[in-house]
């Protein structure tokens, strides 16, 4: 009953923001457009994408200056839920909060690093961050070099962890996103325990379980495939945590010879038989990764509305929402076949 009484309005309000998702039947309206400008239009005319657009022109309609207002919708639903949500419900939301730090982190990263131009205007997200975080967006996305970007983190909790790897020599820009995920995965499970109950804890388990152990099998093919290591250097880039992946089995595919082998090895396990997977097809790992995890966060969802499951899904889905029309407006961009397009972002 207490879960009922405190997610009820709650509940309530992520069911109407879920109705405004868009329908595997409007990507398909979409991937028929010819233009990315035609496409844009289209968004401005759906409700959670109306007055994003309304100051892009034709000529400013680059891939920075959408994804850009496509994560501000994202950042808006989040702050109408934190407004929504008692006190428990926003430690989780501070929580998840960090995964949007991280993710900006990483986009500075790769151009501190690269020493290119940031594509995206962080200045456009200030306000938001503002009120959530320590970090200063506009310092950190006009750093020169990687050792200028590390010092304008200081007296964050990212700032020690970044800055002893910096010491290292030959640290790549992989070496510090694993790093980042990891302290965001450590921090999500020491915060749970200490404000959440018991029901809530499994329920967010469930899912950042399940997103650990498929980054993991993400990392042993990638490291098989494209940089052919040693099972050795393999295991020293692994999130040293199971959920339904077996130690065994994450063994297996880390020592395995070939790619073959890794795929027949992955359809032993929960997630290839939760994908029903055709190893003879060689499937892409990141669509069986996300094909795999809608279904945990959609079930974890409609099974339990009054819990925080409710609120973990949704942001979940907006943002995968958010990756499909970006690429959506890319294929149309390189002008692609409709066909072609729909089938990198609805499920056949």
């Amino acid at each position: 009953m207490g879960n009922l009484l405190s997610y009820s309005g709650l509940t309530t309000k992520v069911r109407a923001m879920e109705s405004h998702l868009i329908t595997d039947s409007q990507f398909r309206d979409m991937a028929a457009l010819e233009t990315v400008s035609d496409a844009v239009e289209y968004l401005r005319h759906l409700k959670a994408y109306e007055g994003l657009f309304s100051d892009l022109d034709d000529e400013k309609l680059h891939r920075g200056a959408i994804e850009q207002r496509l994560i501000l919708s994202l950042y808006q639903d989040f702050a109408k839920l934190y407004r929504f949500s008692n006190l428990t419900q926003r430690k989780f939301l501070d929580l998840y909060f960090m995964h949007f730090e991280i993710d900006i982190l990483k986009k500075c990263f790769r151009n501190a690093m690269g020493q290119n131009r940031l594509d995206i205007d962080l200045s456009v997200f200030r306000d938001f961050f503002s009120r959530h975080s320590s970090l200063d967006l506009i310092k950190l996305s006009s750093s020169s070099d990687l050792h200028e970007f590390i010092v304008n983190l200081e007296g964050s909790i990212y700032y020690n962890l970044l800055a002893h790897l910096e010491e290292r020599s030959e640290t790549t820009l992989f070496d510090y996103e694993v790093h980042l995920d990891l302290l965001y995965f450590k921090t999500i499970w020491k915060v749970m325990s200490k404000y959440l109950n018991r029901k809530s804890q499994d329920l967010l388990i469930q899912c950042f379980g399940s997103k650990l152990d498929l980054l993991n099998i993400q990392w042993i093919y990638r490291s098989l495939k494209y940089y052919h290591l040693k099972s050795a250097d393999i295991y020293a880039l692994l999130i040293p945590f199971h959920y339904h992946l077996k130690k065994d089995q994450t063994a297996k595919m880390a020592e395995s010879g070939t790619v073959d082998e890794f795929f027949s090895v992955l359809k032993t396990t929960y997630y290839g038989q939760k994908a029903d997977m055709d190893i003879r097809e060689k499937p892409d790992l990141e669509q069986l990764t996300s094909e795999v995890l809608d279904k945990i966060y959609r079930s974890t969802s409609r099974q339990n509305p009054y819990s925080i499951a409710t609120l973990n899904s949704y942001l979940y889905l907006k943002e995968e929402e958010i990756q499909k029309i970006i690429t959506l407006i890319e294929s149309i961009r390189y002008q692609l076949k409709p066909d072609e397009i729909i089938s990198y972002v609805v499920k056949q």
